[in-house]
This record gives structure tokens, sequence and C-alpha cells, in this order.
């Protein structure tokens, strides 16, 4: 897309819900505030973001203001500048085109989220490389589930079973000016992605959909489906970093987050 140095990071950092696991397990005043490792997880993502030369400003969309005092250490970054802080809106679609909204059109996007409790500042560099072609408007980040189970064997994942294979989503997203329009179709994910044969059907027709039931389809022509009824390049960029597809939405993975960061600190560091 650009050059290094050029993207805005956008982060989603609002609870979905207001019974949300993580948050009533930890009693964090929001999920973007649980501590992971004794370290809020948007911190985490901030920490990752502000490493990686290819990220020029972040906007961060929620936590509610009335619970920023909560973490005095984000509030300091936002009061510093080195986060432009917006309130979120009603759905995750909704906040991210109101976060796209303070952007030029001329600047590319990174969009990711505050649950992303293992992103590294290797994941964002790599990804947001691959992501800078000329041939694209949008790019996804993808891990292959076969490497997620390999590496972490008991992680329960959503998964996309195409014909080349099963694939988990990344939290990890890009947009030119053009691809800024894939929003209106997250909007209609948003209550399908549980559901990914609805949202084909949906979006691309009954024919590709019957291709993906029967295990016809693959990762290439699903995006290339979505291109020509869009007429918004997309292209998938595979990561090889299986903690990419671990967010933190359950209990269960916030154990697991903590066990993947606790094997990664070096014996003689905190």
């Amino acid at each position: 897309m650009k050059k290094a140095g050029s993207f805005v990071a956008v982060v989603l950092a609002a609870d979905r819900t207001t019974r949300d696991p993580i948050t009533q397990h930890t009693g964090a005043a929001c999920k973007a505030l649980a501590p992971v490792c004794g370290t809020p997880m948007i911190l985490r993502v901030l920490n990752a973001l502000e490493a990686s030369d290819q990220v020029k400003s972040i906007i961060l969309c929620g936590p509610p203001e009335s619970v920023l005092a909560d973490c005095p250490e984000l509030q300091q970054r936002i009061d510093a500048g080195r986060v432009t802080w917006l309130p979120n809106l009603d759905s995750p679609s909704r906040s991210a085109l109101k976060g796209f909204e303070q952007i030029e059109d001329s600047t590319p996007i990174l969009l990711t989220t505050a649950d992303h409790a293992l992103l590294t500042p290797a994941i964002v560099q790599h990804f947001l490389q691959e992501s800078q072609t000329d041939e694209c408007d949008a790019t996804v980040g993808l891990v292959k589930y076969e490497d997620i189970i390999a590496a972490f064997p008991k992680a329960k994942r959503t998964v996309t079973k195409l014909r080349d294979g099963g694939f988990c989503g990344c939290n990890l997203f890009t947009f030119n000016h053009c691809g800024r329009d894939l929003v209106s179709l997250w909007r209609q994910a948003e209550d399908l992605r549980k559901r990914p044969w609805r949202l084909i059907a949906q979006i691309l027709g009954p024919w590709t959909v019957i291709r993906y039931l029967f295990g016809l389809l693959t990762l290439e022509q699903a995006l290339q489906a979505v291109s020509v009824k869009t007429g918004i390049r997309v292209k998938g960029v595979m990561l090889p970093y299986p903690q990419a597809g671990i967010d933190v939405d359950k209990v269960e993975d916030l154990r697991l987050a903590e066990s993947v960061l606790t094997e990664s600190i070096p014996p003689d560091q905190p």
C-alpha cells in the first residue's frame, strides 16, 4: 500500500457485551483493561504498535471515558498525545468507521483490537510489509488452523474450512481509501461471524455458498469472489505466527495467553 511509517492504526477497545466473560473473571472495568500477566491487554497492543516504524499514529476507539481512570498509564498516553481517544459507538463496525473518518483519504489504515494480547512488533511488521502492495485495496491477516493447533493443541478457535485448509482470522486488517468501503460488509458480518456460510450466501450468492458447503471453495477463490462482487481488491496475508490467531475472548483464551507470555519471558526478567 504505502511506504514505512505511513499507517495510522485504529484500535477497537470497547466491550461487546455488558457481561463480558473476561471482565467478569478479572474484575477489570472493561475487557481492554483486563490484566494479562499483570499488564492491561490494551497496553500490550499499543506497545506492539508503537514499536513498529510503519505506524505513525494510533487512534483508540473506546474504552468508555468513565473507565480510563482505572488505567493511569493509558490516560497518560492519551493526555500526552501518543494515542488519540474516541468514544466507542454501538458496534465494532460503527466504531471503526468513526475512527476512519478522522484519517485522510490518502492514508492507509491498520485496524486491530484491544484483545490481541499476544500481538508483537514482529507480527505487526510482517503483516504491514506483506500488505504494502498496489495490487490490493484491503488485506486480512490469517493463520492456518493447523499451525495454531500444532502450537497450541488445546486452543479452540473459529475456523473457516475451505478446500485448501482451515483458516483463522487474526483481527488484523489494512485498508486504503477504496478498501474502506468494506466496512459496510462488516456490518453484515457482525451478527454472522460464527456462521460464515450465511455471510457468504448474503454477499456472494447461492452458487458460491454451495461450493463452500461442498468443500470446493479455496481461499483465493473466496477472496476473488469478494473482489468481483464489491469492486474492492482483497488480499489474504498468511502469518507465520500461530499466536497471531489467539485473541482473548474467553477465560480459556486468557489462560492460554498468559501461559504463552510466561514461557516467552527469560528467567532473569520479571
